[in-house]
């Protein structure tokens, strides 16, 4: 496998992650509430032709940052699109108790504060999800 191939498959391997949420215990409060960002890459041919030595770097604390915070249960679930054009993106449902606090998370991603994702906050709520109660 070429150079190129070896790094837009390890990059597909980080963004795919399954990012499954891991019981810790830890309940969200009657005060939190469900947002959702979503993040494109900053430079939508990185999908194509393959991340950058430090674009691979930053992709990978961007995952295991998620990972972090799924195993805290502030992440709900991640993950992307297969496809690698310009539509192509990737969200994070998460929970946080104001607008300010959510922010903060999706700022706090490596890849999103090192500009190599960028990204747009949306309130959200998880009506249905295997494993959640039908409300």
């Amino acid at each position: 496998m070429g150079h190129t191939a070896t790094a837009i498959g390890l990059f597909l391997l980080l963004m795919l992650g399954a990012l499954a949420p891991q019981s810790t215990g830890q309940k969200s409060t009657a005060a939190e509430k469900e947002w959702i960002y979503r993040i494109q890459p900053a430079r939508p041919d990185m999908l194509k032709t393959g991340p950058t030595t430090e674009e691979m770097g930053i992709v990978q604390d961007h995952f295991n940052h998620l990972k972090e915070l799924t195993t805290k249960g502030v992440v709900i679930f991640a993950g992307r699109t297969l496809t690698d054009d310009e539509d192509s993106f990737g969200i994070v449902v998460f929970h946080a108790a104001s607008e300010e606090a959510a922010l903060e998370v999706m700022n706090g991603d490596p890849a999103v504060r090192k500009g190599v994702m960028k990204a747009k906050l949306f309130p959200f709520h998880v009506a249905l999800m295997q494993g959640k109660p039908v409300e």
